[in-house]
C-alpha cells in the first residue's frame, strides 16, 4: 500500500500554486520568475555561509562526544527527557547534544544553535528504522526547536537599542512567556498528532546493538595536565576580572551588560568544551578536524532542501499573494488585537528570518516606543523561522517524510503569536 503524502508536500505544493495563480492574476509573473532564480541562489549562497561555523562547531561536538560529555548530560536530564523523549534509550548522545542546543537557543547563540541541533538530529537518526522518515523524537525536537524558549534575544535588544528606544529590553518577559506558551502548544500538538501513525524508531536493544563500540578505557588525566588546564583557566578568569575593575562602569546598562555577556559567552564555552577533551584524553585538534568534515558534508547536503523552501517562500512573497492573504485576515486579527501593521510580520516569521528581521526592523526605527515596535519586537524573540529550520535539520538526514512535525510547528507558532499580542498587551 502507497504512503500517505506528508504534509510538507501538500504545503509546498499549495505554496507554488497559489503563487502562481496570484502572480497571474495580479500580472505579477516577471517578478515571480526573478524571485524563483533568486531565492534559489540565496538558498545555496546561505548554506555556504553556514559552513564555517557548522564544521566548527560540528567539531566541537566531536570532542564533547569523544570526552563522554554528551552521556553525562544525558544521564544528569534522563528524568525530564525520558518523559518528553520516551522513544529515546536511556544515556543514548543524541539526548545530551539535544540539551546543547536547547542550551545554546536560550542564551541566544544562534551560531552553535543550529550546529547543535543538526548534530541531536543525525544521533536520532540513527535510531531511525525507516530512514527517510521522521521519527517521533525528530517531530517533536523539530517542533520544540521551532518555538524554542529564549532567555536572551540580544539580536531584537540591540536593534531596539541603536533606534533609541528608551526601554529596549523591556521585551524580555513578554518574550519570554510567549515562547514557554507557544513550547507547550509544540509539546502538546505533536504529541496528540502523533497518535495513531506508526512510529519508525528502533527498540532500545537494536539501538544498543547497533550503536555498540569497542570498550575503551578512560584514563584519568595526569597531574600535569591539571595543573596546566587549571592555570590556563584561572588566567582567563583573572583577565575577566582585570576588566571588570579597569572598565568604565558609569552609564552601565542592562544592553551593556547583556552585550558583555554575550560577548564572553562563546569563547568561554569553546574554552570549557576544548579543556574537558584535553583531560579526558582526547586528541583534540584530530577530534575537531574529523567533526569538522562530518560538518562540511552535512552542509553540502541540506542545499537541495534549503533551496526547495526558499524558492517556494520567495514565490509566494513576490506574487502578492500574502497581501491578499493580510487585507483577508485583518478583520479577524483586529479582534485579538493584533493591528494590521503587524499583521506582515506574524505572516512573514514563518516563512522568512530575514524578511521578518527587515520588517521588526523598519517598524522599530520608526517608532521605537510604540506599542507597534514593542509588539513586533516580542514576535520576533519568541518565535522561529518554522520553514527554515525544517529544510535544515530534516535536510541534514535526509528526511523527504516529515510527517506530523509542520503542522504541530505551524500550531506552535500560532500559538507563539497569540500569546505575544496577549502579554504584549497585558505588559504595554
Amino acid at each position: 500500500m502507497k504512503e500517505k503524502a506528508s504534509a510538507i508536500n501538500i504545503i509546498w505544493l499549495s505554496i507554488i500554486l497559489i503563487s502562481i495563480a496570484s502572480a497571474a492574476w495580479l500580472g505579477k509573473m516577471s517578478e515571480l520568475t526573478l524571485a524563483l532564480f533568486e531565492e534559489s541562489k540565496a538558498a545555496v549562497m546561505l548554506a555556504i555561509g553556514l559552513i564555517g561555523s557548522m564544521a566548527f562547531w560540528l567539531g566541537m561536538m566531536k570532542v564533547l562526544e569523544e570526552a563522554g560529555a554528551l552521556k553525562i548530560i544525558a544521564k544528569i536530564v534522563r528524568p525530564v527527557m525520558s518523559k518528553l523523549f520516551p522513544e529515546i534509550p536511556k544515556d543514548h548522545p543524541a539526548i545530551g547534544a539535544i540539551v546543547m542546543n536547547m542550551s545554546a537557543n536560550m542564551l541566544g547563540m544562534g551560531n552553535a544553535a543550529t550546529p547543535f541541533g543538526i548534530n541531536a538530529m543525525q544521533e536520532l537518526d540513527k535510531l531511525n528504522g525507516e530512514k527517510g522518515r521522521a521519527t517521533n523524537a525528530m517531530c517533536l525536537f523539530l517542533a520544540i526547536n521551532t518555538s524554542s524558549v529564549t532567555l536572551l534575544p540580544l539580536g531584537v535588544i540591540t536593534i531596539r537599542a541603536a533606534a533609541g528606544a528608551k526601554e529596549p529590553a523591556s521585551i524580555l518577559i513578554p518574550s519570554l512567556l510567549a515562547t514557554i506558551v507557544s513550547t507547550i502548544v509544540a509539546i502538546i500538538a505533536t504529541k496528540l498528532m502523533q497518535r495513531g501513525t506508526p512510529d519508525c524508531t528502533v527498540s532500545e536493544k537494536e539501538a544498543e546493538i547497533e550503536e555498540k563500540k569497542p570498550e575503551v578505557k578512560e584514563k584519568k588525566a595526569s597531574v600535569g595536565k591539571k595543573i596546566t588546564a587549571s592555570v590556563f583557566m584561572l588566567l582567563i578568569f583573572a583577565g575577566m576580572i582585570y576588566q571588570i575593575v579597569t572598565s568604565d562602569l558609569s552609564g552601565l546598562n542592562f544592553t551593556r551588560v547583556t552585550k558583555a555577556v554575550s560577548d564572553w559567552l562563546i569563547p568561554m564555552i569553546v574554552g570549557a568544551i576544548l579543556v574537558f577533551g584535553y583531560l579526558k584524553n582526547v586528541k583534540i585538534y584530530e577530534t575537531l578536524v574529523k567533526g569538522a568534515k562530518e560538518g562540511f558534508d552535512t552542509a553540502v547536503r541540506i542545499i537541495p532542501f534549503m533551496v526547495a523552501i526558499f524558492a517556494a517562500v520567495g514565490m509566494f512573497k513576490a506574487s502578492g499573494a500574502m497581501d491578499i492573504m493580510i487585507r483577508a485576515l485583518n478583520p479577524v486579527t483586529s479582534l485579538v488585537g493584533l493591528p494590521a501593521e503587524a499583521l506582515p510580520m506574524a505572516l512573514m516569521r514563518p516563512l522568512s528570518g530575514s524578511g521578518a528581521f527587515g520588517i521588526m526592523s523598519q517598524i522599530v526605527g520608526n517608532e521605537p516606543d510604540s506599542f507597534l515596535s514593542f509588539l513586533v519586537s516580542v514576535m520576533q524573540g519568541s518565535t522561529e523561522t518554522t520553514f527554515y529550520v525544517l529544510a535544515l535539520y530534516f535536510g541534514a538526514v535526509s528526511i523527504k517524510n516529515s510527517r506530523h512535525a509542520l503542522p504541530a510547528a505551524l500550531c506552535a507558532d500560532f500559538a507563539g503569536i497569540m500569546a505575544a499580542v496577549f502579554f504584549c498587551h497585558l505588559f504595554w
